[in-house]
């Protein structure tokens, strides 16, 4: 079996996968564990990652990857960042947990303070999480209780997290539809890049606490706003006395180019999400939050939200690896330069491809538009079987997206773009 000792290779297959031994693993996990945590995803077994370095996966079977999903983002700074591994490593051999909100530790503090020093949130303070979707939770009940208001405005579409407060603002009808009688009746919904009258509509009750938005929508189909749009959003939240959270738990520390998405128009919300890439690969999240905003949780009592893992110490050293990583590397700066690149190479698909309705995209975020859930579904195939690991779904199931590592090698983006224009040249629409 071979293993990876540079997280620059090109793709190297030794089998069609997945292979015998992901097939096993698959007919194991298939017995033992729940579905939709399993690898028969639709019915088909996939590859089963052995090992992960920089932007390479090596699956069981022996075939090497192109990673284009940076593990949902996670990956970011790359896999298995030997600096993420360095701080886990003396992490470990101190200390692995404490009483988080009762008993914390340094490194939580250190962490709130880099955070809050770096994120777009005025006199900010941070409120420690495990996952998106809590941090989600977090905001969201955060803002209940500062402003005393019941209702939420989120927008179509949009993706927040599966817990019940990120799904009922969430978009997706597939995930909501099981638990729609169980779900918010005070969320109302207006469609991502609205106009002023629509949010003014929207917000003139008076009842509205938060407008939640991706500044980028990620999951649901990698979409852009107008130009401005956000800056005009956060000007009438400010006007109904509505808070704005941004959630930039896929967009932020560097992936669009931006150390933050809402950078780029200088937008400054209550609140700000943050999580995926924050970790390295060890689960963490955070809301960073107005001093003013965060001062309704003072209570006298037990804390109001925590959770046993909160503030986890070996999490929060390798986040503050990570940090360091994305300034000493200069990553989002390389993302940003890396963008017009990847702009030149996709912009003719469209023309050049029967299949492809669209491309769009910002730094290391891209989608790709085809004109069917089938292509879609037929353009990761295709990648898989040539080494390139490509994500594809959406709101109708027809966008592939484009996320590497931010320390992606340009040979290997070069490789893997190349991957995908063969596949869309057999690709029907």
């Amino acid at each position: 079996m071979p293993t990876l000792v540079r997280g620059d290779h090109l793709p190297a297959m030794v089998t069609s996968p997945p292979g015998p031994v992901a097939r096993d693993l698959a007919r194991s996990l298939a017995d033992h564990v729940a579905p939709g945590v399993d690898t028969h995803y639709r019915g088909r077994p996939s590859i089963v990652w052995r090992e992960a370095l920089g932007s390479n996966v090596l699956d069981v079977d022996g075939n090497i990857y192109i990673d284009l999903t940076s593990g949902f983002g996670v990956a970011a700074v790359g896999h298995r960042h030997p600096r993420v591994v360095a701080a886990i490593t003396k992490q470990s051999g101190e200390l692995l947990h404490a009483l988080g909100d009762v008993n914390t530790h340094p490194l939580l503090a250190e962490l709130a303070a880099r955070l809050t020093s770096l994120a777009p949130v005025d006199d900010g303070q941070m409120f420690p999480a495990i996952s998106g979707a809590e941090a989600v939770e977090i905001a969201l009940k955060t803002a209940v209780l500062a402003t005393r208001r019941r209702g939420i405005l989120a927008f179509d579409p949009s993706y927040h997290g599966l817990t019940f407060g990120a799904l009922a603002a969430g978009s997706r009808p597939a995930f909501r539809a099981p638990f729609a009688a169980h779900l918010s009746p005070h969320v109302a919904r207006c469609p991502f890049g609205a106009s002023r009258e629509q949010l003014d509509t929207a917000l003139a009750s008076r009842e509205i606490a938060c407008v939640i938005v991706e500044p980028v929508v990620g999951r649901e189909g990698v979409i852009f706003p107008p130009a401005g749009w956000l800056t005009s959003l956060a000007q009438v939240c400010r006007e109904h006395g509505t808070l704005l959270i941004l959630d930039e738990i896929f967009t932020g520390l560097g992936r669009t180019g931006d150390l933050f998405a809402a950078n780029a128009e200088g937008v400054r919300p209550d609140l700000l999400c943050c999580g995926k890439a924050l970790g390295g690969g060890v689960p963490i999240a955070a809301v960073i939050g107005r001093r003013e905003v965060f001062q309704s949780w003072r209570t006298e009592g037990e804390a109001l939200h925590t959770a046993t893992f909160t503030g986890n110490p070996l999490a929060c050293a390798a986040a503050l690896s990570v940090l360091d990583i994305l300034k000493d590397e200069a990553l989002a700066e390389r993302a940003a330069a890396l963008g017009p690149r990847i702009a030149a190479r996709v912009a003719p698909w469209p023309s050049a491809f029967a299949a492809v309705a669209d491309v769009r995209g910002r730094g290391l975020l891209w989608g790709v538009e085809l004109k069917s859930a089938a292509a879609a579904s037929a353009l990761a195939a295709g990648a898989l079987q040539r080494g390139v690991l490509l994500l594809a779904g959406g709101e109708h199931g027809t966008v592939a997206q484009i996320a590497p590592p931010l320390t992606i090698s340009e040979p290997q983006l070069g490789a893997a773009l190349a991957v995908l224009e063969t596949v869309l040249r057999e690709t029907p629409p």
